[in-house]
């Protein structure tokens, strides 16, 4: 049977695979997100982790972040993160200002990281 709901999803890439030494390596583009209906769904990697990697997730009005402020996830905040776990949180299209981006705020590195969003486009 095919699900038709998954296959409808538009899925965006926030960080690409990679070995990241600091935050700034951790930390997504602002990913447009202001065709989403419903909820967004956040899909954080974390493969070999050296020293540590916190996540979070903000919002922002447009792609420079202008208006940048840190979003809460439907679940709550991130749990500690441990070597090759995967997170998922959700949040609410509406709680968002448009665009959206993760931080990996690392205190130590390098820990592996990836991620991604995933959405269903509003109707039109």
């Amino acid at each position: 049977m095919v699900d038709v709901v998954l296959q409808a999803q538009l899925t965006k890439k926030l960080l690409d695979p990679a070995s990241a030494a600091n935050t700034a390596a951790a930390t997504s583009a602002w990913i447009d997100c202001r065709d989403a209906e419903g909820d967004l769904m956040f899909t954080l990697h974390a493969g070999a982790v050296t020293g540590s990697i916190a996540w979070t997730l903000e919002s922002a009005s447009d792609a420079g972040g202008t208006g940048a402020a840190a979003v809460t996830p439907n679940e709550g905040a991130f749990a500690a993160v441990t070597a090759n776990t995967v997170q998922k949180r959700s949040v609410r299209r509406s709680a968002t200002l448009g665009f959206v981006r993760c931080i990996g705020t690392i205190v130590t590195g390098p820990v592996f990281v990836a991620g991604s969003v995933a959405y269903l486009p509003k109707y039109t």
